[in-house]
């Protein structure tokens, strides 16, 4: 009887041992995961973002100088871009390329200090593209920077990946985006809802002649779509 007894207790501890080192290797592979997303994305936006400066004027009182530290331009029509992933762009005075990451076209990039989010805006929306960054979905053959409203759509992994933090964001935090010319624009969010996955009338919005964002994701329940609108 004791020994029936023992091997029940040894067959319930190393079912408990497989399960704890099972769970630990998943945390593990999570973890990792988190962490080479973020840093491949932090290591794309400063690749494509290098060489960006403030151009402060030397005399304050010139009336032609432009003091606007939130619009930042450079030229680029002869720098390539590479990414750690092995992405690369090149251009000449006649051909343009659009640079890419890690297979799929970029648009630009993003940053949003208060959330450490720094990633590149896919050109498209698929299944695949949302599961390596985040995209635009709105509108089609889209710019960044021009006017209008752009939507920027990301998934909420509730993990600090792509938007899983945007509802930590606040009216007046600052999103910055970076578009292929290498202009970089500060963005002041100014509204925050919610809205059914179904929802899109505030997409083709009227913005009054301005540049405007929208970032998209799901609410932490997956109930409705978190909505943040900024405008330059």
């Amino acid at each position: 009887m004791r020994s029936g007894y023992s091997k029940v207790l040894t067959i319930i501890l190393i079912v408990i041992i497989v399960a704890v080192i099972a769970l630990l290797a998943y945390l593990g592979f999570d973890y990792y995961s988190r962490y080479r997303t973020n840093k491949d994305g932090e290591a794309y936006v400063d690749s494509f973002t290098d060489g960006i400066t403030v151009d402060t004027p030397t005399d304050s009182s010139s009336s032609n100088t432009n003091t606007n530290t939130d619009s930042e331009d450079i030229s680029t029509d002869n720098q390539n871009i590479e990414t750690q992933t092995g992405g690369s762009t090149s251009s000449s005075s006649t051909t343009k390329r659009k640079p890419t990451y890690k297979g799929f076209y970029t648009l630009g990039s993003i940053e949003i200090p208060k959330t450490n989010v720094k990633y590149p805006i896919l050109e498209k929306v698929t299944k695949k593209s949302l599961e390596t960054s985040v995209a635009v979905v709105w509108p089609e053959n889209a710019e960044l920077n021009k006017k209008g409203n752009v939507v920027i759509v990301g998934h909420n992994y509730r993990n600090g990946v792509f938007f899983s933090n945007n509802k930590k964001l606040s009216k007046g935090d600052k999103i910055y985006i970076t578009d292929l010319n290498k202009k970089r624009i500060a963005y002041t969010i100014y509204n925050i809802f919610e809205a059914s996955d179904t929802d899109t009338k505030f997409y083709n919005r009227d913005t009054k002649g301005k540049r405007e964002i929208t970032l998209s994701t799901c609410t932490d329940d997956s109930s409705a779509r978190l909505i943040i609108e900024a405008r330059e």
